[in-house]
């Protein structure tokens, strides 16, 4: 029931797109972005990073130094992947639409997935290597 809400919203916001020539829906993705870098690039400047208090959630415990130098490196790595695919968000809504598609629709989603996957796989290393 929970699921309803959001995927009507998301074939509102495609039909929106479709039948219409609202250029403001393509800002969208830009914004997202932009969003979610304030909101990480915000942590930096907290006793804890965004990326600390998910994994504290998700450890169950306090975090040890080294785990908290490795989750503020990585907040700093996911700024800057938010800050390049806000811009190149922002520079496809003065593109055509197949390219501000092709990219937001697309390689966008691509590139996070592509950097959550080679985290991950670095995060497990790193647990091995110091036993974390």
């Amino acid at each position: 029931m929970r699921m309803i809400f959001p995927i009507i919203f998301t074939f509102i916001i495609i039909g929106a797109f479709h039948f219409t020539q609202v250029v403001a829906l393509k800002f969208y993705p830009a914004m997202i972005n932009l969003l979610i870098f304030f909101l990480f690039f915000s942590s930096l400047f907290a006793r804890e990073t965004i990326i600390q208090k998910f994994a504290k959630i998700m450890e169950g415990k306090e975090l040890p130094d080294i785990v908290k130098k490795y989750t503020r490196n990585l907040t700093y790595i996911w700024c800057v992947f938010l800050m390049f695919n806000f811009l190149i968000s922002f520079a496809t809504i003065f593109m055509s639409s197949k390219i501000w598609t092709i990219y937001n629709g697309c390689i966008s989603y691509l590139l996070t997935g592509t950097i959550f996957a080679v985290e991950y796989i670095i995060r497990i290393i790193f647990k091995r290597k110091h036993n974390v």
